[in-house]
């Protein structure tokens, strides 16, 4: 069974840009934390939020194939099947199970939440729901993020668990808060 302290070297080494480590840390923590309000084994969706985009840095044309194979050279199919979920538009492969659904639902989101609070003094402190819709209106703020990738995502999983949008981006909000000094987002 892969750890994460496997999981976490395989990040390191695979994975030079600090940001994109970051990245992966905040879907990490957004993915744990949708694990344990819905009752689930937080392992997977954290070890699934950590490794998703872990051969983006160096095999931008591949990803996720380099770690879509190392995942399931370890056994680890329900991982690897949903880090090839989370890029249905490569791979084909659409988001159906809850892991799968959860992962698409907290990827973009994470980076644009993250964007959101990087351009504010106070960063995660007080920022709201509405403030994130209305940026997601401004094409050239964090004009990487896929806004309708992020929206597909909410729907997927607002069709297993329910929930608003404005719910879920407050509740990334609140686990980026409460990690704000380990992700870079304390206020300045």
């Amino acid at each position: 069974m892969l750890t994460r302290e496997e999981a976490w070297t395989l990040v390191c080494e695979w994975t030079p840009s600090e940001r994109l480590r970051i990245h992966a840390r905040g879907v990490e923590l957004v993915m744990e934390d949708l694990a344990r309000r819905l009752g689930q084994d937080p392992r997977p969706f954290a070890l699934a939020g950590l490794l998703h985009d872990a051969d983006y840095d160096r095999w931008p044309e591949e990803h996720p194939a380099r770690i879509v194979a190392w995942l399931e050279a370890r056994g680890e199919t329900a991982l690897a099947r949903a880090v090839a979920a989370h890029a249905w538009e490569r791979t084909g492969i659409r988001p159906e199970d809850l892991l799968e659904r959860a992962l698409v639902a907290s990827d973009e989101v994470t980076g644009f939440v993250t964007a959101c609070a990087l351009v504010r003094p106070q960063r995660t402190e007080g920022l709201e729901p509405r403030s994130i819709r209305k940026k997601m209106k401004t094409p050239a703020f964090a004009a990487g993020v896929n806004r309708e990738e992020m929206l597909e995502g909410f729907r997927r999983l607002s069709e297993r668990i329910g929930g608003t949008e404005d719910e879920h981006f407050q509740r990334v909000v609140d686990v980026l808060h409460a990690n704000a000094a380990e992700l870079g987002l304390a206020p300045q």
